[in-house]
């Protein structure tokens, strides 16, 4: 009887485990290499790496951001998100810093996905929140480009930003391990070949963690 009891128990704990975890999408091998890469930088006892960055573009739209301080964070890693907080120097915000943006990579049964997590001091949601877009292509395994998708479409049109109506950002990464590892940030528009905003990081010198981004 303790034996049945016994096993009856395992199985129960063993169904439990596989409803509990989460299936992990396949993924082809240039993003698979990529998601590794990205994987390289969360560090370990749940301590992501954080890396200072500025901006590398000289679109005069973008003049607010140049020589301004500039963190990427690996604030939250899981077998299928990886969420990396955009810090940016700022002496209007509390503390000097806008800790406002969360850069979110998932992985998806197509592909990856990107989306921008804003969010006020308080920790509530922004009017314009979750924007971003899926892989088209497989990428390489240290480029990926994400063109706007038809949710943040109508975001943007309902927000009267249709400027970013074509917008495409591009994350580039490499392995941590790698001889001078890079990260970047990018967007792009399709109707507009002038638009550059770009940030870039080096992913090489580990800096102290700041504290977490608004919201999280």
């Amino acid at each position: 009887m303790i034996r049945k009891t016994l096993i009856a128990t395992a199985l129960v704990l063993s169904v439990s485990a596989c409803v509990s975890t989460p299936e992990i999408p396949a993924l082809s091998a240039s993003q698979e290499a990529y998601w590794d890469a990205l994987e390289s930088h969360c560090g370990s006892n749940g301590v992501g790496r954080a890396y200072s960055g500025e901006l590398a573009s000289s679109d005069p739209r973008d003049a607010d951001w140049a020589g301004k301080r500039m963190v990427a964070h690996w604030a939250e890693c899981s077998g299928t998100r990886i969420a990396i907080a955009f810090h940016v120097e700022d002496p209007s915000e509390p503390g000097g810093w806008n800790r406002s943006r969360t850069w979110l990579i998932t992985r998806t049964a197509d592909g990856l996905r990107l989306k921008h997590d804003h969010r006020h001091a308080d920790g509530s949601e922004d009017a314009v929140t979750q924007y971003g877009g899926d892989t088209l292509s497989t990428g390489t395994a240290s480029v990926q480009d994400f063109p706007v998708d038809a949710y943040s479409i109508a975001l943007f049109e309902r927000e009267g930003l249709d400027a970013s109506l074509t917008n495409v950002w591009r994350v580039e990464v490499s392995s941590g391990d790698a001889r001078a590892p890079r990260f970047a940030y990018q967007l792009t528009r399709r109707n507009d070949p002038t638009r550059l905003f770009r940030v870039e990081f080096d992913a090489g010198d580990d800096i102290t963690p700041p504290p977490p981004a608004w919201g999280w």
